[in-house]
């Protein structure tokens, strides 16, 4: 499935709208704009919270936990020390993590899960600032990859000051 994500610059927190190939508006990410640390509710475009993204305060280095019906779906970890490139780690309960591996400036990555890529997230067709496409296989699970999506978004362009 391939999707547009875009953040929504003039917005109080962290506002994301996502889009399916058709261009239709199928998910909303609406940050929390006075909160201690990052707090996104992933919604359907009914306002049905599919998962919830909260920023970790307490931990090394930049870190992020995605719930889903309540429960610890997921933990988003940037590694520290990988000095030729830079890594995250969606550790999801059991042996079935991600990694997310590529230029993370650029917008230019890939999740895999035991070396075979799950989705692709590029800005190279979008030549305006903070939208990308996130391109996912069949067998992924599309909400995960996208929160996962908009937690390394907030690590790598956000405010420099928390991360």
């Amino acid at each position: 499935m391939r999707y547009v994500m875009k953040q929504k610059v003039f917005s109080f927190g962290d506002d994301f709208v996502i889009k399916d190939e058709q261009g239709k508006e199928v998910f909303f990410v609406d940050g929390r704009a006075f909160s201690l640390g990052d707090k996104l509710s992933f919604q359907d475009m009914s306002g049905n919270e599919l998962a919830f993204i909260s920023q970790k305060l307490l931990s090394w280095g930049p870190t992020y936990e995605i719930y889903r019906g309540g429960d610890l779906a997921a933990v988003v970890k940037k590694h520290l020390f990988t000095p030729l490139h830079c890594r995250f780690t969606v550790d999801v309960p059991g042996p079935d993590d991600l990694e997310a591996r590529g230029s993370f400036t650029d917008m230019e990555y890939t999740f895999e899960r035991g070396g075979r890529r799950v989705a692709e997230v590029s800005k190279r067709w979008f030549s305006w600032s903070d939208t990308y496409g996130v391109e996912t296989t069949p067998d992924a699970d599309d909400i995960l990859i996208l929160a996962s999506t908009v937690v390394i978004d907030l690590i790598c362009h956000g405010d420099r000051k928390n991360h």
